[in-house]
């Protein structure tokens, strides 16, 4: 990788990062806009390459949905013109066991590329409208980890879970009511309803039984949460100081190593901002995130990892306006913000709703209305590792802190193998395991597979 000086001066001697030449190439080249070249091995780097037109917030979008499918990014490098980008990344599976459909990759990344520019190679892609709410039931023998077994699949499946409805039967049968939407936008059809509930029957066993139907006016209701448990929720404070557990103590302490810098030195028309701090899932999604959502314009980027767990990132930015961020009152406000998205990117506390025990996990809202993907994923993983029943489930949008959020509500069953109630060792088991499963990324880039503390 060339040192920062030198993409500057070749950035000072051209005018811009991307030229038109590559532009052009791009457009007279009949390439696609995204190839792929797949690992061949387990443990190896998939390369995904995207050369198509620029849009604003367009670096946060792709990681998302590579986030969404499972993927984690081990280096990337960015660039753009202001019209034309081209961006490689380099992923991985974030465990062994989630199964990458890459062709349905490659078409949701294809249609997230922006085609108001005339491309001889780029397919007319029209924007598609408000997803379609479905119902899916599931009735079978009910078990521990079933809850997250089913996420799985679905996952897999590029199904989104909206809500979640959990009852169980006197006699030990539990019917599941999922409110989905399709990634595919396919489930309209025999074939991709017929596929999902194969799916389901053949990994869950012969005894389930499932039904897909239309969920015609759906409404995502939720109960908002108590004012007193809101602001413990959401404060900026949380798991400082004091009051978090002893490994999640470690873990903020070694995430407030981040060092946040602004150069305005190397580059005539961008200001250089540059961060380490310690790696975990979705930290390039959280740093595009606030680019987007902060109407800040990156350039030119390039990130990769170190081997003990720490991330570099460089990035070219500029305002809205164009110019550079040069107001220290701006470079701050901007710092603070990043700051917090990394201590930050999701809250997770235990509380008390009447005489159950509740798990909440809640995360930031882009300003263009997406929550964060895999959240409903990790936490049902984290409950199925430490041998946890969940009674229901609900998911729903509050807002707070000037901002809006998606909360997780996990209504969890007290057992004589794991008690709740009376015990706060326990209690902190189950928030450390979510913390770490829902933002910690492990060395090498695979999550733990134990079954037991964390």
């Amino acid at each position: 990788m060339p040192p920062v000086g030198e993409v500057a001066a070749a950035e000072a001697r051209s005018g811009m990062v991307l030229g038109g030449g590559a532009a052009a190439a791009a457009v007279g080249g009949g390439e696609d806009a995204v190839v792929m070249q797949v690992a061949g091995a387990e443990g190896q780097d998939s390369v995904i390459t995207i050369n198509c037109p620029d849009q604003a917030g367009l670096g946060c979008d792709l990681c998302r949905t590579i986030l969404e499918f499972g993927l984690r990014i081990t280096r990337g490098d960015v660039s753009t013109d202001g019209q034309w980008c081209f961006v490689v990344f380099w992923v991985v599976p974030r465990t062994p066991s989630i199964k990458v459909r890459w062709a349905n990759l490659k078409n949701r990344l294809m249609s997230m590329c922006p085609s108001n520019y005339p491309m001889t190679f780029y397919p007319e892609i029209t924007q598609p409208g408000p997803s379609q709410f479905y119902l899916l039931k599931l009735f079978s023998a009910d078990r521990k980890g079933l809850l997250h077994d089913v996420t799985h699949i679905l996952s897999e499946l590029e199904l989104i879970i909206h809500r979640v409805k959990v009852s169980t039967t006197p006699d030990g049968r539990v019917i599941d009511l999922f409110f989905i939407t399709d990634g595919m936008e396919l489930l309209h059809t025999k074939e991709r309803q017929e596929e999902t509930c194969s799916m389901l029957i053949a990994t869950l066993g012969p005894s389930i039984s499932c039904e897909i139907l239309l969920a015609e006016g759906f409404q995502q209701g939720f109960s908002s949460l108590p004012p007193t448990i809101s602001e413990e929720l959401f404060r900026l404070e949380l798991a400082d100081g004091d009051n978090c557990s002893r490994s999640i103590c470690a873990e903020m302490k070694r995430v407030q190593k981040a060092t946040i810098n602004f150069d305005n030195t190397l580059s005539p028309a961008h200001t250089l901002l540059q961060i380490n701090c310690a790696d975990q899932k979705g930290l390039l999604y959280d740093i595009l995130r606030t680019m987007k959502d902060c109407s800040i314009q990156v350039t030119y980027g390039r990130f990769w990892s170190d081997k003990k767990g720490f991330r570099e990132v460089d990035l070219f930015i500029k305002q809205a306006d164009g110019k550079k961020i040069i107001d220290p009152e701006k470079q701050d406000v901007l710092s603070s913000r990043l700051r917090s998205e990394m201590l930050h990117p999701l809250r997770v506390m235990i509380v008390n709703r009447g005489p159950d025990v509740e798990l909440l996990v809640a995360n930031p809202v882009e300003l263009s209305g997406k929550g964060r993907p895999r959240v409903f994923y990790d936490a049902t993983f984290a409950l199925k590792a430490l041998g946890i029943c969940i009674f229901s489930a609900e998911i729903g949008r509050q807002a707070a802190s000037e901002r809006q959020w998606e909360v997780y509500r996990f209504l969890l069953d007290d057992s004589s193998e794991f008690p709740l109630s009376n015990s706060l060792v326990n209690r902190n088991r189950i928030v450390d395991r979510a913390n770490a499963q829902t933002r910690t990324t492990p060395a090498g880039g695979f999550e733990r597979r134990t079954d037991g503390d964390t």
